[in-house]
């Protein structure tokens, strides 16, 4: 599976696409002709995370024993933190340099980055909106995705328990 770029022009930018993303798209064309868009971007993702996952049970595994800790969750922090430095480097590329094709962004943005710690995705969208002079909306998704998750958590938990106490 090579990861060899190609370019090409898309709206006056030249963006980068993967070899692979243009053979699976031909592939899943040719069996499942115009519905094999949709479905080329569902492997596309599922491919993509596949690898993302992986490598996050690599690389938490390997920084949670390398620091011999029990008691707080490093590996998960450290995945948290490598994933939003890669989306954000990644996301200035594709944006300044339009560097990725719509295809390439599912596989590497949505598929790899998200197998590998959606806290990515979280900060680069928080980090766009406050970029783009929304603090309320920057600050109101910070609040809702900690508060809310952490209370979704605690649901998930009391219900698991009430139901198979």
């Amino acid at each position: 599976m090579g990861s060899k770029g190609s370019s090409t022009i898309d709206g006056g930018r030249q963006t980068t696409g993967f070899s692979i993303v243009h053979g699976l798209r031909s592939i899943v064309n040719y069996f499942f002709g115009k519905r094999g868009n949709d479905l080329t971007n569902i492997l596309l993702v599922g491919f993509g995370g596949f690898i993302g996952s992986i490598l996050r049970y690599l690389a938490s595994g390997y920084v949670q024993q390398a620091t011999k800790s029990v008691g707080f969750p490093y590996g998960t922090l450290a995945v948290n933190v490598i994933g939003c430095f890669v989306i954000g480097f990644l996301a200035q590329l594709a944006e300044s340099r339009g560097m990725f094709t719509s295809e390439a962004r599912l596989f590497v943005f949505v598929g790899i980055l998200g197998g590998f710690t959606t806290f990515s995705s979280f900060g680069n969208e928080t980090l766009n909106l406050a970029r783009d002079s929304q603090m309320m909306s920057a600050l109101a998704n910070i609040g809702a995705n900690v508060i809310v998750g952490l209370m979704a958590v605690w649901l998930g938990r009391t219900a698991s328990y009430l139901i198979w106490k």
